[in-house]
Formats: structure tokens, sequence, C-alpha cells
């Protein structure tokens, strides 16, 4: 499921009032927030600096899950900020550190992430961890209308910190179990996501399971 599915059953009326006009979605790929979102991934451009459109030309920039794939996300979220009108909204969701990346980095799932991601700290234990209270703060006539730890779903007791112990066999196990679902050739078994996330704690990101940093900012007219 793309990760925008699984937001946008969550959303409130406050997520729905801001997407409503001209709306581009980064890094949609297939799953655009909604169907009338232009859609611009790696087919369209390069999102890490997007130069083809006017300053001003949305009213709500979206973008679910790629800022943590840009090579300097302050300076693309500041080439992001400049596409979105006075009154708009810039609307962007990154996975959080601890939950997502449970202390590894790079990433156990997603080995493309360049950078992770906290609300705030003094200190973190990723090298590449962003504060996204302070790259709000460096957007000028940013307003912050929500900042949110969205961890629904997310079962506490089964996370982990840190390298976890696993065999070979557990990996190739978990692998092939995947790839199955994937294709549909067998129905979800809760049974074994369970077992495989206490070796692994990889049911954590499956499924239904949000384990992210949610934010909307308003563009001071």
């Amino acid at each position: 499921m793309g990760e925008s599915s699984k937001s946008v059953r969550q959303f409130s009326e406050l997520e729905w009032s801001i997407l409503k006009g001209r709306i581009i979605d980064i890094g949609a790929g297939p799953d655009p927030v909604t169907p009338g979102a232009l859609g611009f991934d790696k087919q369209q451009g390069d999102a890490n600096k997007i130069t083809q459109f006017q300053p001003g030309s949305f009213d709500c920039v979206y973008s679910s899950h790629c800022l943590e794939h840009m090579f300097d996300p302050r300076t693309t979220i500041s080439n992001w900020w400049d596409l979105v009108k006075p009154s708009g909204h810039l609307f962007f969701i990154v996975p959080d550190e601890d939950l997502y990346e449970q202390g590894q980095f790079p990433s156990v799932f997603n080995n493309d992430h360049k950078h992770t991601f906290t609300i705030s700290k003094k200190k973190s234990w990723s090298s590449s961890s962003i504060n996204v209270i302070d790259l709000c703060q460096s957007l000028a006539d940013a307003e912050i209308v929500k900042l949110h730890l969205n961890d629904s779903g997310y079962d506490r007791r089964i996370g982990g910190h840190g390298p976890k112990k696993k065999s070979k066999a557990i990996e190739l196990a978990r692998k092939l179990y995947r790839s199955l679902r994937k294709r549909h050739l067998i129905p979800r078994l809760i049974f074994v996501e369970r077992w495989f996330s206490r070796t692994i704690g990889w049911d954590q990101l499956y499924g239904n399971v949000l384990a992210q940093i949610e934010v909307i900012l308003r563009k001071k007219a």
C-alpha cells in the first residue's frame, strides 16, 4: 500500500480543507493524495530542485515520504516552499527516526533514505538527523498549522532500538514471505508477522501501521 493511501484514511476535516485548489504531489508515484493532484515524480524531473514551475504556482504543495530521499532537505524544502501561493499550504510527511529507523542508519527498511527526522531533539543518535521544527522555522512567512507524530497502529511493546539479532535463515524467510504477499500468492499471516517482529521489528512498518511526522504550514499573505 502506498504511504499516502495509509495516511489519507486518517485525514480529518483540517487536512481535506487545505487539499483544495491547485495541488502538486511531490513523490506521488502511482498513489496521488487526491485524484486531481498534479503528480511529480522521477518521470517529471528532479524533486531535489523543482525549477519548471513559477513561484506561487500552487494552493497546496503536498509530499509524503519523499523528503528523506533528498540530498539536502533544507534546500529542497525551501524550493518547495517557493511554489506555495500566499495563504497556501505546504503539507509534508516524513518518517520519525525513532519509530521508523529504530536506531539504525542507514535504514534497514529503505536503503535510499539519506536523512532521518525528529520533531525536535538536542542530540540524536543519527548523524543525519534533522529537526522538523528547525526546518519549519527556516522558511520565511511560515505559520505552523499542524505538527503531529502519527504512530497509529504502532505497537511500542515490540519496538526496538539499534541492531537486532537475526540469522540469515530468518532474513531469507522474511524476504520470501514479503515477496509472496506482494504478488498476492498467500494471505496475510498475522502470527508470522508477529514472529518476524520479535526478531527484526519488521511488522511495525507493514500494513496500516504509521510511524511518521505530519506537518502543515501556511504561508502568510
